[in-house]
């Protein structure tokens, strides 16, 4: 079964630092958080990939190639114009099998397959979409359902005291590619918003499911810190390159520490990285590789990737930088978010 993953997304909520950047691209433990999810979906054994891409696509076709470094098989279906969600999938349909999995790249998650794949199978409807459960489901479109699973409707944003359930998209679908035959060629259309109410209407069998493991949308600046605090407390247990030094302190390779350096964790740091002596780094600091922190640095709650330099001094809290930002000696900065220009998240 191939699994299409929706990579076209603008990531306006995310700039600057999607400005000149693939949304799905961005770091995420200092990978692209698109890496990661090839990488789990092949450990659940899906080795055969389609990526939709328009923002940015060669940054992504460059990085990834036709998937060979990763053990997987990538093709690629370009979108000439925003295609919307269901527009994406049906821009795709001559890459995609009889049976394939959708999902939507910019949501950070740790979805096991199997029991959404068997359920499907069970259910012998055409799709079944994978549900998360939050806590206000007033910012979101909740689904209601009947007693085998099936949904009857969506409603968007519903006041919280009143939404029929707390049972949202996760933004993860297994479509029958009968489904395709619903979706106008060539034009923008929203999954969510058209094709899933026009499917129910038509009771072609639109099925859902709650999945397990980890989900957020990283959508929003305070989502994606979120999403890397999450990490480093292990609730979002992301596989990491980097060895754990101590309770919470992750070092990359070829990392050099300058004497009377104190770590307050949890803290990631990346490989090739300088760190200047009597500098602070922590709690909740991210450092991506080949950054380079001068003397007596102060950095805290702060996500920084690659190729930035810190001078003497400087001091850093609730800030993310993106590529190869540079800040002067005895600068202070706080909760800015600053980007310069992509490298397409090489390693």
């Amino acid at each position: 079964m191939k699994a299409l993953l929706l990579a076209g997304g603008l990531g306006t909520r995310l700039r600057p630092l999607t400005e000149n950047l693939a949304k799905p691209m961005a770091l995420v433990g200092n990978r692209p958080w698109l890496e990661h999810l090839i990488v789990h979906l092949k450990r659940q054994g899906i080795v055969d990939f389609v990526i939709a891409v328009k923002h940015y696509p060669e940054m992504i076709q460059q990085y990834f190639g036709d998937g060979q470094k990763w053990g997987v098989s990538i093709e690629y279906a370009v979108e000439k114009t925003l295609l919307g969600t269901a527009g994406a999938i049906k821009n795709a349909e001559k890459l995609l099998s009889d049976r394939f999995l959708v999902v939507n790249a910019d949501i950070i998650n740790q979805a096991s397959l199997v029991p959404l794949l068997e359920f499907h199978l069970q259910h012998k409807g055409a799709v079944t979409i994978g549900l998360t459960e939050v806590e206000d489901p007033s910012q979101y479109g909740v689904v209601q359902q009947n007693y085998d699973g099936e949904i009857v409707r969506f409603v968007e944003k519903p006041d919280k005291h009143h939404a029929p359930s707390r049972r949202i998209n996760a933004g993860i679908y297994v479509m029958d590619k009968e489904v395709l035959d619903w979706i106008p060629a060539e034009k923008e259309v929203s999954i969510e918003r058209e094709t899933f109410p026009l499917l129910i209407e038509k009771n072609v069998g639109v099925y859902g499911k709650l999945i397990d493991g980890y989900w957020m949308d990283m959508g929003t600046q305070q989502r994606y810190r979120q999403v890397h605090w999450d990490l480093l407390d292990r609730k979002f247990p992301l596989p990491l390159s980097q060895k754990e030094q101590g309770n919470g302190i992750w070092i990359g390779q070829e990392t050099s520490i300058g004497q009377g350096v104190l770590f307050v964790p949890p803290v990631l740091v990346g490989d090739h990285v300088q760190i200047g002596e009597r500098s602070v780094i922590g709690p909740y600091a991210v450092i991506g590789d080949r950054c380079q922190l001068g003397k007596n640095v102060r950095c805290t709650e702060t996500i920084m990737w690659h190729d930035c330099k810190v001078r003497d001094g400087a001091q850093l809290k609730n800030c993310i930088f993106g590529y190869s930002l540079e800040l002067g000696p005895r600068h202070i900065l706080y909760e800015a978010v600053m980007n310069r220009m992509a490298k397409g998240g090489q390693a």
